[in-house]
């Protein structure tokens, strides 16, 4: 099937208004007769329906959570970006544009990226409309800050809970919608499948998790705004209920899903402690601003860190990347940590961690302190107590944590992390105006492949979320709806919803049928090794190919001996689990095949045969420059399509950030 991505002619910085000033309209009288499902209540969820639901459409919201403010958005710590250039240091739209392509590997597709760049001064006036406490300076302005893979200070936090207060934000504008009737609002429901009528999405069957029970919904469009997928590798810093399923099930209805390989490690996380555990922790990015990381220079020391002196410290991000140094991208900080880790440098119990260490920072915060009083010649003890309070202000909840799950000072004592599984890149494959393979299927925020390449900047997540769903999709699905006015609602009685709902019936009642011997989250811990050790941080063809084989064995035990208790028509949460389990043991086997054939390194996803003399990642622009969309075809059987990315602004070149 040939992908048209849909992206207008004409010069970069004219395609977005040139579109919005010709796509079709649906007139006020006639929106209220159109009725579209969103599925998530995330950043791009909630801005979504809440858009959608102020401009008169009637709108549907899903969320599989007790309440649409506990959506994953709402851990994101850092910031957000946008090309306000309030810091004067040289930033703009173009370069907003231009790191997200570099950021990305050039693995992206320049339309889109720089719409997003566009928006992104926006989203930034329309949150600080809805209350959004942003950090501020001294004089009232808006506060940014520093995150990898840039040079100058774009992002826009508040304090380290910003998905948090953002979610609020769009989550406020979401009741008000709700509060007004135009916005219908379904909790602890699962999106199941998709309704399917003449090649076009027409619905969902949900299950209401409290009862059990299935419900058919129409839609004219259906919206999946459901995250990404990075709990496919058990460990990572996503909420446990975080999963692929509605994707999955778009996928699997013709919707194509675009470089499932690219994944995100993230670099500063508290690294793994044991078997145990279920989850990880990040701590933000934005520690990278005045945190130095280093590990010791001679292998295997095991001295406490402040017994360490200087002189016998390596500053490795420093030493490789002067121009940037500890904020270089994430895939690039974190490859160098496992480098070092491997090499024998490693800190902690497991030797599997490095230093993030804040004790410059405190003492020069503490000076600068000193000397806004006269003070220029205080005594380094005082210029520490001084310093803490500062790094306390900046940073405060973000310490708390880190003390609160590993029990150590991190003012006294420097922090220990190690890279971690955080986001995806890939996922349904969209066009230009956000629509997948699936006419009236669209996906929106991290459920898409489109924005970040094979690298996602720090702090452009919640940027995305809300560009595509406070400003992108109120235009485009306008385009499809303009020609749906005719289309009355189809009832639920329909043939299409009676047969989905049969198959989804099926699915549960085999799940359940099967009375094996082993739990889900066995088989959710077994997927997650084999991920990690061969569709990880590092790549070969032989693991890759190992990894396909195991994952196509696992998927056969947990179909002959998964044993779920409880019953069908009740709250059963490990039957809730068992179905996206089940999913991730198939999107697995689909990410190593993809890692399998992309035989270059970019970005998130690096293959050891492609890497060059000092241990870069080395893409082949000749040969891989563009995007995997992947076909499902049956039981392990893809078929794959290639969207050939073109360059016309922003020219491959090999990623340097010496």
């Amino acid at each position: 099937m040939a992908l048209d991505a849909k992206i207008p002619e004409g010069k970069m910085d004219e395609k977005w208004s040139d579109y919005k000033g010709h796509v079709k309209l649906v007139n006020p009288a006639n929106k209220r007769k159109l009725e579209v499902i969103v599925v998530g209540t995330g950043l791009a969820g909630a801005s979504a329906a809440a858009a959608l639901g102020e401009m008169g459409y009637k709108v549907k919201v899903f969320c599989f959570q007790d309440s649409p403010r506990r959506a994953h958005s709402i851990a994101a710590q850092g910031g957000i970006n946008a090309a306000k250039n309030y810091q004067n240091d040289g930033d703009s739209v173009f370069r907003l544009f231009y790191d997200t392509v570099k950021g990305g590997d050039y693995r992206a597709r320049e339309g889109n990226v720089h719409r997003l760049a566009e928006v992104s001064t926006a989203i930034i006036d329309q949150c600080v409309a809805q209350g959004v406490p942003f950090a501020r300076e001294y004089g009232g302005l808006l506060s940014n800050r520093s995150f990898g893979g840039t040079q100058v200070q774009r992002t826009f936090y508040a304090a380290g809970q910003t998905g948090q207060q953002l979610l609020l934000g769009a989550y406020s504008a979401l009741e008000r919608q709700v509060a007004l009737g135009n916005v219908t609002q379904y909790s602890r429901h699962e999106m199941l499948d998709v309704v399917m009528i003449d090649g076009k999405a027409r619905g969902i069957i949900a299950r209401d998790l409290i009862s059990g029970k299935l419900e058919r919904h129409f839609g004219h469009a259906v919206l999946l705004c459901s995250g990404g997928y990075g709990n496919v590798f058990y460990l990572s810093t996503n909420a446990m209920g975080s999963n692929v399923t509605a994707a999955w099930k778009a996928h699997k209805k013709g919707a194509f899903f675009g470089n499932p390989c690219f994944t995100q490690i993230h670099p500063t996380c508290i690294p793994v402690s044991g078997d145990h555990q279920s989850k990880l922790t990040l701590m933000s990015e934005s520690l990278r601003n005045d945190g130095r990381i280093w590990v010791p220079k001679q292998q295997n020391d095991n001295r406490k860190a402040v017994d360490i002196p200087e002189e016998e410290r390596d500053y490795y991000l420093e030493r490789r990347y002067p121009a940037f140094g500890n904020l270089v991208p994430r895939d690039v900080a974190s490859r160098a940590a496992k480098e070092r880790c491997d090499a024998g440098y490693g800190v902690g119990t497991t030797k599997m961690a490095v230093y993030l260490d804040f004790a410059d920072a405190i003492k020069r915060y503490g000076k600068i302190e000193a000397g806004k009083t006269g003070d220029h010649s205080i005594s380094d003890a005082d210029a520490i107590k001084l310093g803490k309070e500062v790094v306390k202000e900046k940073y405060g909840n973000l310490f708390e944590m880190y003390d609160k799950i590993t029990g150590e000072n991190p003012y006294e004592m420097p922090m220990r992390i190690y890279p971690a599984v955080h986001y995806t890149m890939g996922g349904l494959w969209v066009d230009y105006e956000l629509q997948t393979t699936v006419k009236g299927l669209y996906a929106l925020g991290e459920a898409n492949f489109s924005d970040h390449g094979a690298n996602r900047l720090g702090a452009s997540a919640l940027m995305q979320g809300l560009a595509d769903g406070y400003f992108v999709i109120p235009y485009t699905l306008g385009n499809y709806l303009a020609d749906e006015i005719r289309t009355t609602a189809i009832s639920t009685d329909h043939e299409a919803f009676k047969q989905t709902e049969r198959d989804v019936n099926d699915r549960i009642n085999k799940l359940m049928s099967i009375k094996g011997t082993e739990t889900v989250e066995s088989f959710h811990k077994r997927l997650g090794k084999i991920m990690w050790d061969k569709c990880g941080m590092a790549r070969n063809a032989q693991g890759l190919t190992q990894a396909i084989a195991e994952i196509q064995q696992l998927k056969k035990e947990f179909w002959s001996n998964v044993r779920i208790p409880g019953e069908i028509h009740e709250m059963n949460a490990e039957l809730d689990k068992a179905g996206r389990v089940a999913d991730f043991i198939e999107l697995g086997e689909l990410m190593c095949k993809d890692a399998l054939q992309r035989e270059e390194s970019c970005g998130g996803h690096f293959r050891e045969e492609s890497q060059t003399e000092d241990g870069e990642a080395k893409r082949d622009d000749d040969n891989f420059s563009y995007v995997s969309a992947w076909e499902y075809k049956g039981d392990s059987d893809w078929a794959l399509n290639k969207e050939t990315l073109e360059f016309e602004i922003v020219k491959p070149s090999q990623r340097s950030y010496k």
